[in-house]
């Protein structure tokens, strides 16, 4: 049996800790996308727009600005630096429909679920996107 493109790059990659912030905000917009996405599709038959808007608003940067606020407290040490190298980098993106703060804000909070993601913390993963989809269906 082969192996697979990810079994071969383990050997030369990157601890998630070393890896650039915006590298790190990058996968997790992406992974966060990915799980919102899947928790709908397996939870609700809904017309795919309907699955969008429920999605878009979840991970929207202006939520997850204020999400993270939620969670400051509850983030160990070495995550509040990786969101912390997230808010800070410098990105040369502009939000559609955040302020500039919110935008950095929500940077950070991918960036630490890059870092979640790619050290294959699933749990700790999990917990903080669980309770960002608890959060928009109970209205907080």
């Amino acid at each position: 049996m082969e192996e697979s493109v990810t079994d071969k790059s383990k050997a030369g990659i990157k601890d998630p800790a070393q890896q650039s912030a915006l590298a790190l905000a990058y996968i997790g917009d992406i992974a966060l996308d990915l799980y919102v996405k899947t928790y709908f599709v397996r939870t609700s038959d809904k017309q795919t727009y309907k699955y969008h808007k429920d999605v878009s608003a979840i991970v929207k940067a202006v939520n997850q600005a204020a999400f993270v606020l939620k969670v400051m407290d509850e983030l160990t040490e070495e995550e509040t630096d990786v969101y912390k190298r997230g808010r800070n980098a410098n990105t040369h993106s502009k939000a559609k429909n955040a302020t500039r703060a919110e935008y950095m804000k929500a940077t950070g909070l991918e960036a630490l679920f890059g870092y979640l993601y790619l050290k294959d913390d699933k749990e700790r993963f999990a917990y903080f996107a669980d309770r960002m989809i608890e959060d928009y269906l109970s209205g907080k």
